[in-house]
């Protein structure tokens, strides 16, 4: 223990064994093997880890040895998960914790051959398409079955009685009513769809998984084993936790930078919780607050790239675009969902009067904040520095410069270590400690600067370079191993200890419990990923898509905010008890196709990543929803409140970002679409950050003081006309104007690429009732109008004066949107030129200061604060 914090007994006993048992139970199993069983377990999950940076390594290639298809590697993938769910997670809660029994080896093994029946008859089975034969149908029958016991072990029962009903439903179509009803089909021709293409248990939820998800999650568990985990808690509380409610504040930033390579809301709030919530309520917070704070901000860090609970691969997988813009468009909402977070703890702390922890540093506040500045800019010029160098020493030195920029980030290494080994090691075991007084900042900060180097680079590969993201994150975490496995001997080395074996071997320990704990947290994603396949198979087997869209839009009665409501409420009950890529996977299949149908049928044009986003966001929000609420009941168990009333409390902290999805659905600048130039971008940023703090004001009931009941509907409808200030203008001028079809080529010649075309159509529905709908193909660059649409995916035949939809690329935009060959174009939407309707922002703000004018004249008479008015 280091001088840098003064500790005491913890004011409260936190159970670390119960918390552990929650995450594993969520996330890597409830069982912990004993004897020659344990060893196995860590050798398969070892043996799983070095498969996949095999697979997603450059090496196989450059040797030319050892190449594994990708149909093959989602085989191999998929017989690793199955094997370690059977073996860690138990059958039932009365099952032995420490002991597999004879059932579940049988079951493990049986479910690993299923899959390896793939690669051992990969091309067999490739050069028979559709004709199964009976050991076939047994193996695919077996592999199902056993998936989805393993489901209902390690994921829980909701995706697999989904599943199950969806199994169901092929064969009893043609006995269902109306529009239920389908063909159906046979046992040969369902166990072919799940089990040996790649259009069920292995389609692209299980093939993201394998190629991008696994790698990232192995570079998220090594940056924890490195230690990073514990340095950004400790860093947060450096900043902020000397302020009003500093614990909180502290836990909603630690919370954004763990989430940031998290998978898990569980684990998220298990690894800040154990450490804010005790010091939350020392400062005042109730145990219910305390544990609702740190649930809400545990979860958001799923919303918050470059990760996003590994729903970011999925997303650009599922919407047809590249992982950086998904990056880009999901950035935005999460910093309003953070920074809102850390307005409303602060708003908690007011009204209760709350201080922070004592600090040795006398710094103002104001100072404290622009040397927080001061250090984020350094970064950003550093990062700059680094980019326009490496651009240089590329054109200067050609393919050179790569190795050149290997040996300077070695160099800034070992120099970042000699450093830190200068000063005392952070306290990063004692998160039962109870922290007396607040670590200085430059003390926290300079013993962990050397853990953002893998994280410049990941990101550097990803952004910069444009990688695929399974090779960035390859090469991130081959960074992270050699750091892991360095660290400790490095430190030794600088602080002149003669014993540095011993540290060899803490290191080398450090990477194999890494490389085995991140196949343990991947074994739950793998086998959601696939369990959602079955779902997706059964949607593309039997149709069932429309029917949902056909059912979603009688009960909304053509509403289309009635739609999005009970989309809202489908997405929360579909995504308890599941996973965060589980949840946006079934979610995504059911119910984004019906909100981008229903929304082209109510003449709105919404880009395809905001649907998907909205879905996410809902199915995200079951972790922290009552009764089921995972992330509610491990923040309890810190707390020691009532896990209930938690997931209430904590619902009602994240109806900020509830109200998100409703908002970018309508106003797309939120996600970084269709802005019209800087001044755009700068309008969209202070209009939505005031938006926000007029919503959460409103909501807390609180703003300087109490609000007045006029005071908070004024701040609602401030919220609303700064979130949507379009919305005004359009009930007297139409954002867009019909012109002739006969103008569509020269409309697409003139949209600059990135930007969208408008297109409105006359098509048929499920009951051959024609429809009109609206919708938009985001353009390229292109030749020419004809080029450029069919990068969309859609070519157009013309016959005198009408325009028909020709081909249609499969998996293309307009493939997504449902167009089909056939549909005519009846027009084109241009936007009309109109006055800007940031205009109604004016009137917004007048009301906001006179809100501002009036609490603050109620605060400087003296009012209590708490007591209403």
């Amino acid at each position: 223990m280091t001088d840098q914090f003064r500790q005491a007994d913890a004011p409260e006993d936190v159970d670390l064994d119960k918390l552990n048992e929650i995450v594993a139970e969520a996330d890597t199993g409830g069982r912990k093997p004993t004897g020659l069983a344990a060893y196995l377990v860590m050798a398969v999950s070892l043996a799983w880890s070095l498969f996949q940076l095999w697979y997603s390594s450059p090496i196989p290639y450059i040797l030319g040895f050892g190449v594994v298809s990708d149909g093959i590697a989602r085989a191999i993938h998929l017989s690793f998960a199955l094997f370690l769910a059977l073996v860690t997670f138990p059958a039932f809660k009365s099952s032995s914790r420490s002991r597999v029994p004879l059932p579940d080896w049988v079951l493990a093994v049986a479910g690993a051959a299923a899959a390896l029946y793939l690669v051992i008859f990969y091309s067999d089975i490739a050069a028979r398409p559709g004709l199964p034969t009976t050991p076939d149908l047994i193996i695919s029958i077996v592999g199902i079955v056993v998936l989805m016991e393993a489901a209902r072990r390690a994921v829980g029962p909701a995706i697999t009685v989904i599943a199950g009903l969806m199994l169901v439903y092929i064969f009893v179509g043609p006995y269902m009513p109306g529009l239920l009803a389908h063909k159906g089909a046979t046992m040969s021709r369902a166990a072919s769809q799940m089990w040996l293409t790649s259009e069920g248990v292995f389609g692209v939820a299980l093939g993201v998984s394998t190629n991008v998800v696994f790698m990232f999650v192995l570079f998220g568990t090594l940056l924890e084993r490195a230690g990073a985990g514990g340095y950004f808690i400790l860093l947060a509380f450096s900043i902020l936790g000397k302020y009003r409610g500093g614990p909180a504040k502290a836990g909603v930033v630690a919370s954004g930078l763990t989430g940031m390579i998290s998978g898990s809301s569980i684990a998220n709030v298990v690894t800040t919780g154990t450490f804010t919530i005790p010091l939350m309520k020392r400062v005042g917070y109730t145990p219910v607050k305390a544990g609702a704070i740190e649930c809400a901000a545990g979860v958001n860090g799923q919303i918050m790239p470059p990760v996003m609970g590994a729903a970011a691969f999925l997303i650009a997988e599922y919407v047809g675009i590249s992982y950086a813009e998904v990056v880009k468009h999901a950035f935005f909402p999460a910093l309003l969902t953070y920074g809102s977070l850390f307005y409303i703890v602060d708003i908690e702390a007011m009204k209760m009067g709350l201080k922070g922890l004592p600090s040795r540093s006398r710094h103002p506040a104001l100072q404290g904040a622009m040397r927080s500045l001061m250090g984020i800019c350094a970064f950003v010029i550093l990062a700059g520095l680094i980019y326009y160098g490496i651009g240089w020493t590329k054109t200067v030195f050609g393919s050179a410069a790569t190795w050149m920029i290997v040996a300077a980030l070695v160099v800034v290494y070992v120099g970042l270590v000699a450093y830190r080994a200068k000063h005392p090691d952070l306290p990063l075991e004692s998160l039962k400690g109870d922290i007396r007084e607040i670590p200085h900042f430059g003390e926290t900060a300079r013993t962990g600067l050397h853990f953002l180097l893998p994280v410049v680079l990941l990101i550097w590969c990803l952004m910069v370079e444009e990688l695929s993201p399974g090779l960035s994150a390859f090469w991130g975490s081959a960074a992270l191993m050699a750091l892991v496995v360095t660290q400790r001997p490095l430190t030794a080395f600088f602080r002149k200890e003669r014993q540095l074996a011993p540290r060899w071997r803490e290191g080398f320990i450090d990477l194999i419990e890494g490389l085995s704990a991140a196949a343990r947290n991947m074994t739950t994603v793998g086998i959601a990923t696939a369990t959602a396949g079955i779902i997706v198979g059964t949607v593309l087997l039997t149709g069932v898509g429309l029917v949902m869209t056909e059912l979603v839009e009688f009960i909304s009665a053509g509403s289309f905010m009635v739609m999005l409501l009970f989309t809202a409420v489908i997405c929360l009950i579909l995504g308890m008890g599941m996973p965060t890529t589980a949840s946006y996977v079934v979610v995504a299949t059911l119910m984004a196709p019906v909100m981008v149908n229903l929304a082209a049928q109510n003449d709105l044009a919404v880009p395809l990543v905001a649907v998907h986003l909205f879905v996410f966001y809902f199915g995200l929000m079951a972790d922290v929803t009552p009764p089921v609420g995972l992330a509610a009941y491990a923040a309890a168990a810190i707390s020691g409140a009532d896990p209930v009333k938690t997931g209430f409390q904590g619902f009602k902290y994240e109806i900020r970002t509830g109200l998100l999805p409703f908002i970018f659905i309508f106003n797309n600048g939120l996600l970084m679409i269709d802005l019209q130039g800087p001044l755009d971008f700068v309008l969209v940023v202070g209009t939505s950050a005031l938006a926000m703090i007029a919503f959460v004001a409103a909501t807390q009931n609180w703003f300087l003081v109490r609000n007045r009941w006029y005071e908070a509907i004024a701040l609602l409808l401030i919220c609303f006309t700064l979130f949507r200030p379009g919305y005004w203008l359009d009930l007297v001028d139409e954002p867009f104007v019909e012109k002739p079809v006969s103008q569509l080529n020269r409309t697409v010649d003139a949209t600059p690429a990135g930007q969208a075309v408008r297109l409105r159509l006359k098509t048929v529905n499920i009951n051959g009732d024609e429809i009109e709908k609206l919708v938009r193909l985001d353009l390229a660059e292109g030749k020419n109008a004809t080029e450029r649409l069919e990068n969309a995916g859609l070519s157009v035949s013309e016959l005198g004066d009408t325009m028909t939809v020709g081909i249609v690329r499969l998996g293309s935009q307009a493939a997504k949107f449902g167009l089909q060959p056939g549909d005519e174009i009846t027009g084109v939407m241009v936007p009309n030129n109109r006055p800007s309707r940031y205009w109604f922002v004016l009137p917004a703000l007048c009301l906001f200061g006179l809100v501002f004018w009036l609490q603050r004249r109620r605060k400087r008479a003296g009012l209590p604060v708490g007591a209403a008015p």
